[in-house]
């Protein structure tokens, strides 16, 4: 009986939540069925993301009883990408792939250290 009972009170939680940042940073808080805190903060590799305060992100329960809680990402479109590209943004910086090899940069670009200027501002 005990565990039919315990079975069926798993299967009524959610163990993917939404909800905004409360506290912002590699390691996090968020709103979801309460604040929690000290969520470990995903991305892909080589990728390195910290949410700001309000951002929404989906948050995974993890562990035997949904104490490990992480933050995958925030909600994706309304940028007007094509089929294949990625924009990396922070702000109004930006960087934007695109698979047939361009790659646009939004904002001060510095490469070694050394300011890169606009086409055509060069002295």
């Amino acid at each position: 009986m005990f565990l039919s009972r315990r079975e069926g009170t798993q299967r009524n939680r959610s163990v993917a939540l939404t909800g905004p940042v409360t506290l912002p940073g590699e390691t996090a808080g968020a709103w979801l069925e309460g604040e929690r805190r000290g969520v470990t903060v995903y991305a892909p590799g080589g990728y390195h993301w910290a949410p700001a305060l309000g951002d929404e992100v989906l948050v995974l329960k993890t562990g035997e009883s949904g104490e490990k809680p992480c933050a995958l990402g925030v909600p994706a479109g309304g940028q007007g990408l094509e089929p294949g590209e990625v924009l990396i943004s922070a702000g109004r910086a930006a960087i934007k792939l695109s698979p047939d090899g361009r790659v646009a940069v939004a904002g001060s670009l510095t490469v070694n250290g050394i300011q890169v200027a606009p086409r055509g501002t060069e002295g």
